[in-house]
Formats: C-alpha cells, structure tokens, sequence
C-alpha cells in the first residue's frame, strides 16, 4: 500500500487538490458575490470586456486554500517540510494580492496598493526565499538549456540578486499574462504540469513533484469557473501567487532559463507592454492596438477564446521544447 501511494504520489496530490478546488468554488464565488467583490475593467480596454465588471474576483483564494490545505497534508504524510518554502512564497505573494484586490474593491477603483508598497511586499518575501536556497544543499547553480541537465552554472555571489529578479519577474509577468478567461490560469496549468513531469525523473525532487502537481491541480479546478464565460476572476490573489510558485519551483529545480522557453507566453505579454510604452514616451507612436498583447489580438478581431486556446497551445508546444533543451525522454 504504502509503495503504491508513493509510486503515485503526484497523482493523488493533482486530484485531490483539484476536486478541493471544485468543491469550494460552489461555496466560495456566492460569498465573493455577497460582499460585492466585483471586478473593475479599465476604461480602455476592449469594448467587449465591459460586461465582465462585477464579476467576482480574488477568486484566486479558491486555489490556494486548496493548495495550503493539500500542503500541510503532505507534509505530515510524507515529511516533506521542504514543501513549506515553496508554500511561504505563494501564500505570501496571494496575501500581497489579496490586500491589492481589497483595496481595489474597497475603493471601487482599479488602483490598490501603491506600486512601491506591493513591491516592498513582494521583495521581502523574494529575499527571504533566495537567502534559504542559497544557504542550504540546494546551491546556487542553474541548469543551462540545449546542453544537458546535468550541465550547470554556478552563480555565486549574484544567485541571491537573481532569484530576487526571477521571482519578481515571473510574478510580474503572470499579473500581465491574467487578461483574458482562462488564459493565466490555462498557461500556468501547462507549465506546472511540465515541471512535474521533469520533477518525476530525479528523486531530489519528490517534493517538488508534489507541490507543482497541486498547483496544476489547483488551476485545472480553477478553470472550471474560470473558462469563458468566467463566473469568477483569480484577481492579484491568485496571479501574484501562481507568479510565485512558478518562480520559486524553476529557482529551485535550478531552472530558471527553461521559463525562457516554457513561460515564453509570459515574456511576450511583457515585453509587449515594456515596447508600447517605451515606443509611446520616445516616438508617441503604439506599436500593438493595445498592450499587453492578448488584447492586440482581440482588437485585430480574434475572439477571446481564440487567443486563449492559442497561447495555450504554443505554451504546450514550447513545453515539449523544454524536454528537448533539458535532455529529457520519455520514451
């Protein structure tokens, strides 16, 4: 019994943390609803995202209580306590969300935080992520994509600056990407299924596995509500904590490069907004209808779906590419 728990730990941690999330999602949305937790659309955004205002949002605590609940059960199944840093940068970015989706609500405003106190946040809770790496067994290399997995570099001393920047970036970058139904919440699901399957090849990363396949579960839960048309938006809650946990299980696994790859979806909707807003301070020229650029394409009149399904599907593709830049085969 206890050899076939094992063999399918991951696989339990997936389902289980994705029927908790279908379970609370019926709870949870009506009492978002209630307290009047409704989105606020930007005035400049598609035309067609105007009826979405008022939906509910900080749905994002849907997955996340499922997800810390899920946690502390395998910690005390397995003695994984290695889990508990991993959960310390997603709970803790989801609580900065969360205080920004309040405050948003509170103010019926898009504005919540000010942008340096959500950045104040956010750094404490990277810095104190990249010091436990860097001062415990894990190391401070990084696995350098297309020339094997064994393959590292060390960064020494510029690890802790690093980890910082990845994770800020990752976080950042996810926030961006959650435009659209499903789009976040869709990609994310990808690219932690992608790091539980790398996670399974090696077993210094049986808590990793555990830990990423309940996040995908907690998404693929989460997108039950969250398909168009959504019944509920993850609001900062959950796109400040997925960025988390994205971030801290690639520094971890020492592969923040392959985001480059797998996250690609991540870093073009960034950079999109990074290039229309410089092109617009230097030449007052856009380059996109609209930024960032899932919102492009929906003025260029791809449905909202559309675009979903399609940045889905290259994150998929770019997640088979990932195998290939670390050497991996299952076959």
């Amino acid at each position: 019994m206890n050899l076939s728990y094992y063999a399918s730990i991951q696989v339990i941690a997936f389902i289980a943390t994705f029927v908790l999330t279908l379970i609370l999602g019926p709870v949870l949305i009506p009492i978002l609803a209630r307290f009047k937790f409704g989105q606020t659309v930007r005035d400049d955004g598609p035309a067609t995202h105007f009826k979405k205002t008022g939906t509910p949002t900080m749905g994002g605590i849907i997955f996340l209580i499922s997800i810390l609940f899920m946690s502390f059960y395998f910690v005390a199944k397995t003695g994984h306590f290695k889990l508990l840093p991993l959960l310390f940068v997603t709970i803790g970015f989801g609580l900065i969300g969360f205080i920004d989706d309040f405050l948003k609500v509170k103010k019926k405003s898009k504005d919540g935080l000010y942008a340096h106190q959500k950045m104040l946040g956010l750094l404490f809770i990277a810095t104190a992520f990249a010091f436990y790496v860097s001062f415990t067994d894990l190391g401070t290399d990084i696995i350098v994509p297309f020339v094997g997995k064994n393959i590292t570099f060390d960064l020494a001393w510029a690890f802790i600056p690093f980890t910082i920047f990845v994770l800020l970036s990752v976080t950042n970058a996810v926030n961006i990407t959650d435009g659209l139904d499903g789009l976040a919440s869709g990609v994310t699901l990808i690219v932690m299924v992608f790091f539980t399957l790398v996670a399974m090849t090696s077993a210094e990363w049986d808590y990793v596995k555990i830990f990423t396949a309940m996040v995908a579960g907690g998404c693929l839960g989460f997108l039950v509500f969250n398909i168009h048309p959504a019944r509920v938006f993850m609001g900062d809650t959950g796109a400040l904590a997925l960025g988390g946990a994205v971030g801290a299980v690639a520094v971890i696994m020492k592969m923040p490069l392959i985001l480059l790859i797998v996250g690609a979806v991540y870093v073009v909707e960034t950079l999109s907004v990074i290039i229309q807003v410089v092109s617009y301070k230097t030449r007052r020229k856009r380059v996109f209808k609209m930024a960032p650029l899932h919102h492009h394409f929906e003025l260029s009149g791809w449905t909202e779906t559309k675009v979903v399904y399609v940045f889905w599907s290259i994150t998929a593709l770019l997640c088979f590419i990932g195998f290939f830049a670390l050497g991996i085969r299952f076959f």
